[in-house]
C-alpha cells in the first residue's frame, strides 16, 4: 500500500522549472519577474456539487486548473505556478494517475507547474481546491471596475453548451444521448482563455470570467464600474449544439448557464479592430453582444429591440431567500 508521500511523489512531484523550488519541501519558492505584481485565485471544487462521482477522472483533472487559470485570464495575468489540495475518500491509484496527468497537461500547456499542496484523506466525498499565480504588470491588470459608458460589450467562445450538459447529467432534462455527445465537452473541458486575456491588456476597459452565468458575471463590471448595459440577445454566440433546443431552455442556458469559462469585457467602441485582432492573435472567437450605458440596470433586448422579461438567475451557493 502507498503512503501519502509515495502517492505525492508517484503523481504530483514533477521537475520545477529553473528558478523555483516546488513539490518536496514545507513551502514552495517562486520568483516574482522584476516590476510585476502577483495575481492569485483559489477556487474549490465539491464532489456532488461541482461535478458527478462518475466524471472521468483526467477531465476532472483538467477542469480543477482551468477554472483558476481563467481568473487569471480575467485579470489579464501570465501564469507562474499553482498548488493543489485534495481530500480523497478512498487510494485509487488508477484515478490519481488520471487526474494527474489532465492536471499536469494543461499545466504545461499554459506554463503553469504544480509546485506545491497537500493530500488527505476525506471522510466521504471528494474536494479539490487548486490555488494559482500569475504575474501582471501594475496598472496593466483588467479589473471589473473600468467599463464606461459607450463600451461594447464582448463575450468570447460560445455560450449554453455547459448548462445544459448539466442538466442533462443532472436529470433535469430528458435523457438525450446526441445532445449530451454535443454539449459534454464544453462542461468537462473548458478551456481558459489566458492568450485572450494578455492579448486584451491595454484594449479592454474591465473584464471577467463566465463561471455564473453571463447576466451575473457581466452585473459583477456593472456593480463595480456603476454603470448599465444594453445587451441584443439576437447577437448572443449561441452553441450550435443548441439549435434544436426548446427556446426558454436555450436562452436560459445561454444568459444563466454557468460553467462557461470564456471571457466578457467591455472596450471603447473606438478599438473594436484591436479586440478583433487580439482575438484573432490568441486563436479565440470575440462577439460583440451590447452596450454600458450611463443608467444603472441589465437589459436583455430582442430583435425588435424590446427588453425581454423573466431574465433567468446565474449560480449562487447562498442564494437569498
Amino acid at each position: 500500500m502507498a503512503s501519502e508521500f509515495d502517492l505525492i511523489a508517484r503523481y504530483f512531484n514533477r521537475a520545477a522549472p529553473a528558478g523555483l523550488l516546488g513539490v518536496g519541501d514545507d513551502c514552495a519558492l517562486f520568483p516574482v519577474p522584476p516590476g510585476e505584481q502577483v495575481a492569485t485565485s483559489t477556487d474549490l471544487l465539491l464532489e456532488g456539487r461541482h461535478f458527478f462521482p462518475d466524471v472521468d477522472p483526467r477531465a476532472l483533472g483538467h477542469k480543477a486548473l482551468a477554472v483558476n487559470l481563467s481568473d487569471l485570464a480575467a485579470m489579464g495575468a501570465r501564469p507562474i505556478g499553482c498548488v493543489l489540495g485534495l481530500a480523497l475518500p478512498r487510494l485509487d491509484e488508477a484515478w490519481l494517475a488520471a487526474f494527474a496527468e489532465g492536471f499536469h497537461d494543461l499545466a504545461a500547456v499554459h506554463g503553469c507547474p504544480l509546485i506545491g499542496g497537500d493530500t488527505t484523506r476525506s471522510a466521504h466525498d471528494l474536494a479539490i481546491s487548486v490555488t494559482v499565480f500569475g504575474a501582471v504588470a501594475p496598472g496593466q491588470a483588467l479589473r471589473r471596475n473600468g467599463a464606461r459608458p459607450g463600451d461594447d460589450v464582448w463575450v468570447s467562445g460560445e455560450l449554453g453548451a455547459a448548462d445544459v450538459a448539466y442538466r442533462l447529467l443532472d436529470g433535469q432534462y430528458p435523457a438525450d444521448p446526441a445532445l449530451l455527445s454535443a454539449t459534454r465537452e464544453a462542461l468537462e473541458w473548458p478551456r481558459p482563455q489566458v492568450a485572450l486575456g494578455l492579448a486584451l491588456r491595454g484594449v479592454a476597459h474591465a473584464a471577467i470570467d463566465v463561471s455564473d452565468g453571463l447576466l451575473q458575471d457581466l452585473g459583477h463590471i456593472l456593480a463595480a464600474s456603476g454603470v448599465g448595459a444594453d445587451l441584443h440577445y439576437p447577437q448572443m454566440p449561441v452553441a450550435a449544439a443548441l439549435a434544436g433546443l426548446d427556446p426558454a431552455r436555450r436562452r436560459r442556458a445561454v444568459l444563466g448557464g454557468g460553467d462557461v469559462y470564456q471571457l466578457c469585457f467591455t472596450a471603447p467602441a473606438s478599438r473594436r479592430e484591436a479586440v478583433l485582432a487580439a482575438a484573432g492573435e490568441a486563436g479565440a472567437r470575440a462577439t460583440r453582444i451590447g452596450r454600458i450605458r450611463e443608467r444603472a440596470g441589465l437589459d436583455v433586448l430582442d430583435a425588435q429591440g424590446r427588453p425581454l422579461d423573466a431574465l433567468p438567475a446565474g449560480f449562487d451557493h447562498f442564494p437569498a431567500a
